[in-house]
């Protein structure tokens, strides 16, 4: 007796496999579709609470070391406000990778207001941080307008 084995997949197997494939992915696709813009938007968002985490560090450190005009943080100086980083010098507080203004995906910094590279609409993009008046802290405010176009 000639017993055969099958070896590999049988042409009706593959096809069945490929439109099972198919059929996954038009269900799939559309849900992953807009997920730049909601990317960008958490980029935005990270970067604000990434901004009240340095005021409030910079704002400690200017404390404990009696409240002087400047500040050495990481090798960077950054001018006080109010006991807190004024808004030309609030870049310097946090990691350098941060802002690149030629890198799409990371922020551009302009006295103050970080503008998200690569998005639809800068204006609609970005984190501004207005530095401390007397007695209060900065204000720090986000607009990541998933609308308008972020």
């Amino acid at each position: 007796m000639y017993r055969s084995t099958q070896r590999g997949f049988t042409l009706i197997e593959l096809v069945v496999v490929i439109v099972i494939l198919g059929i996954l992915s038009a269900f799939a696709v559309p849900k992953f579709m807009g997920m730049e813009t909601q990317a960008r938007i958490s980029s935005v968002r990270a970067l604000e609470g990434t901004l009240r985490s340095a005021a409030s560090m910079a704002h400690g450190l200017a404390l404990a070391s009696g409240n002087p005009a400047t500040l050495t943080i990481e090798g960077q100086t950054v001018t006080m406000s109010n006991g807190y980083p004024n808004a030309a010098t609030m870049f310097r507080t946090v990691d350098g990778s941060v802002i690149s203004p030629t890198t799409p995906g990371r922020f551009t910094h302009n006295n103050g207001v970080f503008t998200l590279n690569g998005a639809n609409n800068n204006a609609n993009c970005r984190v501004t941080y207005t530095a401390a008046a007397a007695g209060m802290p900065p204000q720090i405010v986000a607009r990541a307008d998933a609308v308008n176009g972020c």
